[in-house]
């Protein structure tokens, strides 16, 4: 599965999982209910559908230019953290606002999020990668493009 579709696919299931783990985590972490905190589940999920079609159209081009094909523990481990990071600079102001509390309090918040969701999004890759198959940036079968 290619292009669009594995696009689609892959936010979907990887989207509705996280939005019913975050619920659970921020009404633990906030003392506030489910539905409290799913609100802000569901918008910090629309925000990182948003960032994971761009992070990942900005990942995959970078490595369709390079000369190691596949992806190892390296590059999984990159792709991790690189679209947590971005997400938490998104997700940090929305959750001070939203549970009203200091950027430090939320980012304390964000950061329980950030270590399930670091090894959620390496392992979810991993899992979809082995039942979809690697898309076309990744695949072997000759040389990488060069970079005008």
């Amino acid at each position: 599965m290619q292009g669009i579709k594995r696009r689609v696919v892959y936010v979907s299931l990887y989207e509705g999982i996280a939005i019913v783990v975050a619920s659970a985590g921020l009404a633990l972490m906030s003392g506030q209910g489910v539905a409290h905190s799913g609100a802000v589940a569901v918008a910090a999920s629309a925000i990182a559908i948003v960032w994971n079609l761009c992070f990942n159209w900005m990942f995959e081009r970078w490595e369709a230019r390079q000369a190691v094909r596949g992806r190892g523990l390296g590059r999984r481990v990159a792709h991790a953290i690189g679209f947590e990071g971005g997400l938490v600079a998104f997700l940090v102001p929305l959750m001070a606002w939203w549970f009203e509390v200091s950027l430090w309090d939320a980012l304390v918040m964000d950061l329980g999020l950030v270590v399930f969701f670091l090894v959620y999004t390496f392992v979810f890759n991993w899992a979809f990668d082995r039942a979809f198959g690697l898309p076309a940036s990744a695949a072997g079968g000759g040389p990488a493009p060069r970079a005008a």
